[in-house]
């Protein structure tokens, strides 16, 4: 590569990219056309092989195929999560996925919470939880709708708090 050195992730991929273009455009005394063509082509040609790298590569110790399995011991997370807030008085619950998001009457529970390691999402006006395997792999800002349609929800009703405090 003419351009680009020890670039390992697409992060650093891009960050050399902009240097390189405030350095080498064609308004700058020393930058040409040449060169900015040659730095895309090089950009391109990185960026593919980086991403194909990103895209093949396994999770720690699991492999693509240990990501499809289903894992007890997140959902015995989730579990454990739902029952200590199960008992929050003013609050909607609602299981989309394997994220719990939290409404309501929260404000005099903050506190706990976040102590739990639930999220704000000022857009939502909710809480969330997820476990720690979940990793969002876009950037795609999507509504609780688009969310709700996607995943499937479930909302937790006080008949069914009770019940589950008896299981």
């Amino acid at each position: 590569m003419k351009y680009f050195n020890n670039v390992g992730t697409l992060e650093e991929l891009r960050k050399q990219y902009k240097e390189l273009l405030k350095k080498f455009h064609p308004d700058n005394p020393n930058g040409s056309t040449e060169a900015t063509q040659e730095i895309n082509a090089e950009y391109d040609k990185l960026f593919q092989i980086l991403k194909d790298k990103h895209d093949n590569r396994e999770y720690g110790s699991r492999t693509a195929y240990d990501d499809l399995k289903y894992d007890f011991a997140e959902d015995e997370r989730l579990r454990e999560v739902l029952q200590q807030v199960i008992s929050f008085v003013g609050i909607n619950i609602e299981i989309v996925g394997a994220w719990i998001w939290i409404d309501g009457n929260t404000y005099s529970y903050k506190a706990e919470l976040k102590t739990l390691g639930f999220k704000w999402a000022s857009d939502k006006k909710k809480w969330y939880f997820h476990t720690e395997a979940f990793r969002k792999r876009s950037h795609k800002k999507l509504s609780i709708d688009d969310i709700r349609d996607y995943y499937g929800s479930t909302e937790v009703k006080p008949e069914e708090t009770k019940k589950l405090k008896q299981a």
